[in-house]
């Protein structure tokens, strides 16, 4: 068969004249991931580490901050803040700080051929969803460094975050109109 007969031209596989080329197909590239700032306190060790009875209660804050930094680049920290709380206190019926660790976890991000509306959501869902794994390993191994059994914190539905986020954020926006006022925005793209 003839390069006539299957209507192949000199490169093999090159879209007929006057057919669109495809678009460039939306990607997300991770530059690097670094921490940016660890924190862990163990402010009654040893007696926590020996005398602690019970499970301690666990405390997790979320949240996620994106800053652009070039045309398609974003910087996104992820920071998770972690309290353990148990009794303990002097007469030990008083709630005391077993261990706190607090983690800013930050990723630059890469991001092409996604439309301008797609582009806040993609930042703020998807960037910190690939961060996590990585935050929540420190995490972990802050907390069996410091003497306690690793703090395995459950996947987080980021979705639902920043649905909250935006909620919240059009609550501030809707009192500030009542008031007068503005409103800053945190954790814009």
């Amino acid at each position: 068969m003839s390069d006539q007969d299957t209507g192949a031209n000199e490169a093999g596989n090159a879209a007929p004249t006057g057919q669109p080329q495809q678009q460039a197909l939306p990607s997300i590239g991770v530059l690097t991931q670094y921490v940016k700032d660890l924190s862990f306190e163990n402010p009654h060790a040893p007696r926590a580490l020996t005398q602690q009875t019970g499970n301690p209660r666990i405390e997790i804050a979320v949240n996620v901050v994106a800053n652009p930094i070039g045309t398609d680049t974003f910087e996104v920290d992820l920071t998770i803040d972690a309290k353990a709380k148990g009794k303990g206190g002097e007469n030990d019926s008083e709630d005391v700080i077993v261990f706190a660790t607090d983690l800013t976890y930050g990723g630059v991000f890469r991001i092409q051929n996604v439309a301008q509306e797609s582009l806040h959501p993609l930042v703020m869902i998807e960037c910190p969803r690939i961060l996590f794994p990585f935050a929540r390993q420190v995490i972990a191994e802050a907390t069996r460094n410091g003497g306690f059994p690793p703090l395995l914190i459950d996947p987080i539905d980021f979705s639902v975050l920043y649905r909250q986020k935006l909620a919240q954020q059009a609550q501030a926006a809707a009192k500030a109109a009542e008031n007068g006022g503005g409103s800053p925005v945190e954790g814009h793209a």
